[in-house]
């Protein structure tokens, strides 16, 4: 399990293409990665909670399924052997990553152990003209509300909308002289979307004073 952050441009990436770059980070660190079975044999990596194109992560996570024969892997007897495979697997994955991805800490958990995000925070930067009393109204209504429906598109462009209520999912919004700190639940049922929490404070990208950024992410084991 690799922790890192992700700031500047980087943030643009997709899910899919932020895979693709540890992907291949990894192969150039010489760290073997376990593949799926079959014909098309894909590598054992995941992002398990994915962010939003444009969101920067303090502390995001990497799953990474490493080879047992490779000489990276701990012995699993072995505290001090696996705290140096862990800063060898930082120094060498460190190297080949590119600018704006930088690496926080690695560790290692026993294979049918499986990580579930419960909650995450994101800050808002608010440009100083919009930090009126009139946002702050409209967080306490928020919070006041039992339900907050909105709009949910299910899939791809031109597809169907359905109703959500979301409300159970908005833990707690603060104001404070900067901006807005908002904690999520996530849950099986699902959580709120970036976009919907933008929508629900009626603000747009012109009113940011800097990227979103999503901070601390709570998670639980199987």
């Amino acid at each position: 399990m690799i922790k890192f952050r992700i700031r500047g441009n980087l943030r643009f990436l997709s899910h899919a293409e932020m895979l693709k770059v540890f992907q291949r980070a990894c192969a150039r660190s010489g760290l073997n990665i376990e593949h799926t079975q079959g014909f098309n044999p894909r590598p054992r990596l995941s992002l398990p909670l994915p962010k939003s194109v444009g969101v920067e992560a303090e502390e995001d996570l990497l799953c990474v399924r490493v080879d047992c024969d490779d000489p990276f892997a701990p012995d699993g007897a072995n505290d001090a052997r696996a705290a140096d495979s862990a800063l060898r697997i930082k120094a060498q994955l460190s190297r080949q990553l590119p600018r704006g991805c930088e690496l926080l800490s690695v560790g290692f958990a026993k294979p049918d152990v499986s990580l579930q995000p419960c909650s995450a925070t994101y800050i808002l930067l608010i440009r100083p003209e919009y930090l009126k009393d009139a946002l702050k109204t409209r967080i306490e209504r928020l919070l006041a509300t039992e339900s907050l429906h909105i709009e949910r598109q299910t899939g791809e462009k031109n597809s169907k909308f359905k109703n959500v209520d979301v409300r159970p999912f908005v833990k707690s919004i603060e104001l404070d002289d900067r901006g807005i700190v908002v904690e999520c639940k996530i849950s099986p049922a699902g959580s709120i979307r970036l976009d919907e929490i933008l929508r629900l404070l009626e603000l747009d990208v012109e009113k940011l004073a800097a990227p979103v950024r999503r901070t601390t992410i709570q998670w639980k084991s199987n």
